[in-house]
């Protein structure tokens, strides 16, 4: 599984220690965030992400800011995207479990490390469970 992940300044350190713990689980992780901590603006990278995700070029996607807020408005706005923003393990079972969510989304400045690394491995083992949640999702407006 091909894997897309990407931040701004407030998720680099974050980025790169998902990056290599989904490589150690044999991911592919294809890298379209920032590389540097200076200020730079989010939806540029949420953008490359979201039409990573919608053209086939990764299955999923990751992405990280400081709340996580402007990442998840920014892919919504993406025919194909459904971003789903998770700050517990709990929630992050939930996006995918109910609303098959095919971006995860973290707030950088608001969880730890840790936390981060345990949703997105939450999010990865969850399946989606269909029936009611898939006709919620199918009233969804695609334009």
């Amino acid at each position: 599984m091909k894997i897309g992940i990407c931040n701004d300044h407030a998720g680099v350190a974050y980025k790169n220690k998902l990056m290599k713990m989904l490589r150690r689980r044999g991911f592919e992780v294809v890298n379209y965030g920032t590389d540097v901590e200076q200020s730079c603006d989010y939806p540029d990278f949420a953008h490359r992400l979201a039409e990573a995700v919608e053209g086939g070029e990764v299955d999923l996607g990751i992405a990280l800011c400081g709340t996580g807020n402007g990442m998840a408005i920014t892919l919504n706005k993406h025919q194909g995207i459904r971003a789903g923003l998770a700050w517990n393990t709990a929630v992050g079972a939930l996006v995918k479990a109910h609303n098959n969510a095919n971006v995860l989304v973290l707030p950088a400045r608001f969880i730890p490390y840790r936390m981060a690394s345990l949703i997105v491995r939450t999010w990865l083992e969850t399946e989606f469970e269909g029936g009611r949640h898939q006709r919620r999702i199918d009233k969804m407006p695609c334009r």
